[in-house]
């Protein structure tokens, strides 16, 4: 799961989706300076990058990415499921994406005092691109794979992998909606 799942998972808490945005940008266990909620948040996002990782839906989409980007399956199948929760946000959601985006950037906006450097510059990236509405399109998946493929610099283009999606887009609807039905009775009780 990506930024979007996240945020959706936060379940519309501030404490929550705060940390859930930051934690990639924490290194260990040493955040104490932050409030309870935003602390809550970090270890939201940690248990469902763990709860992620070991579904067997996730393990099976990977290996549909196996093919010229093994290193990098997860992460592709991360933003790929972000793309179809936001293709079909309203099913998962009482708000449509756009208000739930504004919604979230708004959170965010608010409390940028309290973002570490790193995820300050990825908010601003974040705001300047409306990453979580491009999420929906196709277009906007492909830019974003795009942008990472330089941010991590490993010449390997990301974008490339967008006609394997396609491909084999149909199991990995599935495949997300098992995982996503999962993780909603997880994580929103």
């Amino acid at each position: 799961m990506n930024y979007l799942a996240h945020a959706y998972l936060s379940n519309n808490d501030e404490g929550l989706l705060l940390g859930n945005f930051i934690a990639d940008h924490i290194r260990g266990n040493h955040f104490e300076h932050l409030s309870e909620d935003v602390q809550k948040g970090i270890y939201l996002h940690r248990k469902i990058d763990q709860f992620t990782d070991e579904h067997p839906a996730f393990k099976q989409s990977k290996r549909l990415f196996y093919d010229g980007y093994e290193k990098y399956s997860g992460v592709l199948v991360d933003i790929y499921f972000d793309h179809l929760l936001a293709k079909d946000f309203t099913r998962y959601s009482k708000k449509d994406l756009p208000d739930f985006a504004s919604h979230v950037y708004g959170v965010y906006q608010k409390n940028k005092h309290l973002l570490p450097e790193h995820s300050g510059l990825f908010l601003s990236y974040v705001l300047a691109n409306n990453v979580y509405n491009a999420y929906s399109k196709i277009e906007g998946i492909e830019k974003v794979l795009f942008h990472l493929s330089h941010r991590i610099n490993h010449g390997i283009m990301l974008d490339g992998s967008v006609p394997l999606f396609l491909k084999n887009e149909s199991q990995l609807k599935q495949n997300f909606e098992v995982l996503m039905a999962d993780a909603i009775k997880t994580f929103l009780k």
